[in-house]
């Protein structure tokens, strides 16, 4: 008696098209969510202002969604150019990198933005662990997992030497050691806290295995072409 195949597996385009219509859905809800607070900061961002827009957190976020399409098509010029001279995963090291980049630099700079102490009140320390997430909050504790989702969720996708998730929490650690340093030295009128570098490396992992399908094979890197770019034997 023969046995019937199998089902199938279903397409990778399919698959594909299946993710980015969910990343769609799930950023067009966000956005419904936090429209208001969003368009407070459109004025000044829209006449070009620093003030009311670059130095407030809802400025930065909405920046950062505006400049959503400039950032996808330098992803696709470098994904095109990369297919031209023959690198392999020509596409996803390019979003790759532009993801990492787009999605950690605004985050770094919320971060990093003066209190209204700044330069007169002292750097302040928390070193004990979990005494501040009580008085984080959700909103807190969110934003905080999303400060190096974007740097776990693509940096183990373009390098193999940190396609581990050891490797990741280790590389969200020791970003979120320096910001916290770097609050601590330029007295920006901020807490450097213990609980931020676990719950920034926490969100790096999460984001890290949410990409996990898609690491870096790994291996030792593959030889440049004589233009510079990498053979495609290996990815």
């Amino acid at each position: 008696m023969t046995q019937s195949a199998p089902p199938s597996a279903p397409p990778r385009r399919t698959r594909g098209i299946v993710l980015v219509c969910l990343a769609v859905l799930c950023l067009a809800a966000v956005l419904f969510v936090v429209r208001r607070p969003l368009m407070m900061s459109a004025p000044a961002c829209l006449a070009g202002r620093w003030h009311g827009c670059l130095d407030t957190e809802n400025g930065v976020l909405l920046m950062t969604l505006v400049t959503l399409p400039p950032a996808f098509l330098v992803a696709c010029a470098l994904a095109l150019r990369r297919r031209a001279a023959g690198v392999a995963f020509a596409w996803r090291r390019s979003l790759a990198e532009v993801g990492m980049v787009h999605g950690t630099v605004p985050f770094v700079w919320m971060t990093l933005m003066p209190g209204p102490g700044a330069g007169t009140v002292p750097g302040r320390v928390s070193l004990v662990p979990l005494r501040d997430l009580v008085t984080m909050g959700p909103l807190g504790i969110g934003g905080n997992l999303l400060v190096f989702a974007a740097l776990g969720f693509f940096a183990p996708v373009r390098f193999a030497a940190l396609a581990s998730v050891t490797r990741v929490l280790a590389l969200g650690a020791g970003c979120s050691v320096l910001v916290e340093t770097a609050q601590y030295a330029l007295q920006l009128d901020r807490v450097s806290s213990v609980d931020d570098v676990l719950v920034n490396a926490a969100g790096a992992v999460l984001a890290g295995l949410a990409s996990r399908r898609w690491w870096h094979p790994g291996g030792p890197t593959p030889p440049r072409d004589r233009a510079g770019g990498f053979s495609a034997t290996r990815g």
